[in-house]
């Protein structure tokens, strides 16, 4: 395994030299500092939060806990790597990079942060430094160029084969976990025992999992971001939905599934016909889509479901433009996803900024471009009860076109919710999540 990583890794290192040496030009500057970030401490305490290692230094290499140390590139000579490695006994101490990609950096370990200095270049004016304040170094303070962002978050949407790589084995992750979290279900566990047997599987603990599991049992369903992990158990548990990934170097997938427990037939019905839809939106992500399209043709598609399964009268085109779809299905499709699990740029008209707006009456979509290969996008359509947007549906006259008996029976299960990682290729897209499914 390690081997494939190794023998794609200079290809992607050179994509990255590549991208940065144009973004530099572009800024006017000579040289590019990242910042592995440091730790942040709560409030009147000496303890930190969990430390979330700056995006931008690890596309450059695998390390994702290594706080006060550097990345330092000048184009035309080999990158560095400025590894902070404390002499500290309160605390695990980081071992020295070792792997396949070390040979391509020049590594200078250091003991204490304020020893990174001796390896910047003399002129802190000359350099693009990238990060957050706090990361600042005796008078080198990231300066973040827009310039110079706008560049390397434009095309971070444009996986390397190596990212590619990486991202399969984060969905291997997230998929032998979400098997586990299902048996779990099954078994009878709350939502707080389906967390623990999610992260025995997945080997990661809440903070190396890429985000906050979702994981909620009937009505939870229908808080879109439910992280209450309740311990005891509902009177009858007839739905699951998850929303839970894995990681992998950095790397993060993004899965969701909803189950239905035996005894609610009717609710796997419409689980069914979700899950239809959404294959069916995974297979339009090829080269030249424009994603806001996609999300109004899968507004466009979810609303017959909805109507197919007897929740509203009106057409599919009725629904969609009165907004009584989005009652039910409140949020974007998708969004990409790679080294954050809302990959950055999602609106971003060109390799040099501007926007792309979203479609009027869709606030919550994360991502407008048109799809390229090396894309990563998630394709998450949904169908929820939501109480408090059912009775602002119910208040206004496009609310006559609903079946309320029948929503009203439904508001127990919560929602349904589908998600894959898919890719954008030259030809068949290639679905990571149901590749990893398949596998586990």
């Amino acid at each position: 395994m390690t081997d494939a990583l190794a023998a794609l890794y200079p290809a992607h290192l050179a994509t990255l030299r590549t991208r940065t040496e144009t973004a530099l030009a572009r800024s006017g500057h000579d040289h590019l500092l990242v910042p592995a970030g440091v730790a942040h401490y709560q409030f009147l305490d000496d303890r930190p939060y969990p430390f979330a290692v700056n995006p931008h230094f690890k596309a450059w290499l695998p390390v994702t806990n290594a706080p006060g140390s550097w990345l330092v590139y000048t184009p035309g000579r080999k990158p560095k790597l400025v590894f902070l490695q404390p002499h500290d006994y309160w605390h695990v101490v980081p071992q020295a990079p070792a792997g396949y990609w070390v040979e391509h950096f020049d590594v200078a370990i250091i003991r204490r942060p304020e020893e990174a200095r001796a390896h910047f270049p003399a002129d802190a004016a000359r350099c693009a430094i990238l990060g957050e304040a706090n990361a600042a170094v005796d008078g080198y303070a990231p300066n973040n160029p827009q310039a110079v962002l706008d560049h390397l978050h434009y095309h971070r949407a444009y996986k390397t084969p190596y990212e590619l790589e990486m991202m399969r084995r984060a969905s291997a992750v997230g998929a032998r976990a979400h098997r586990a979290a299902e048996r779990a279900f099954r078994a009878g566990e709350s939502e707080y025992g389906i967390h623990m047997a999610y992260l025995h599987a997945a080997a990661q603990t809440d903070n190396e999992l890429p985000y906050a599991n979702i994981i909620g049992l009937n009505a939870h369903g229908a808080v879109l971001h439910y992280t209450d992990f309740e311990r005891t158990l509902p009177a009858q548990a007839l739905s699951f939905l998850i929303d839970a990934g894995g990681s992998f170097c950095g790397y993060a997938s993004d899965i969701t599934r909803t189950h239905a427990a035996a005894q609610a037939g009717e609710f796997q019905a419409l689980i069914d016909a979700v899950d239809a839809a959404q294959r069916g939106f995974c297979a339009r992500v090829r080269a030249g889509q424009d994603y806001a399209a996609l999300h109004l043709h899968a507004h466009h598609v979810l609303a017959g479901v909805l109507r197919e399964h007897g929740f509203i009268r009106a057409s599919a085109e009725s629904a969609v433009a009165s907004g009584v779809s989005a009652a039910f299905f409140p949020h974007g499709l998708g969004h990409g996803i790679g080294l954050q699990v809302h990959e950055v740029a999602g609106f971003q008209k060109s390799e040099t900024g501007g926007a792309i707006p979203k479609p009027e009456g869709h606030p919550y979509l994360r991502l407008t471009r048109t799809l390229a290969p090396g894309m990563v996008v998630t394709i998450e359509p949904g169908i929820y009860f939501i109480p408090m947007l059912l009775d602002e549906l119910k208040a206004k006259p496009a609310g006559r076109d609903v079946e309320w008996a029948k929503v009203d029976a439904f508001r127990k299960y919560g929602g349904i919710r589908i998600e894959d990682d898919v890719v954008c290729t030259d030809g068949e897209p290639e679905n990571l999540t149901r590749d990893a499914f398949a596998a586990a």
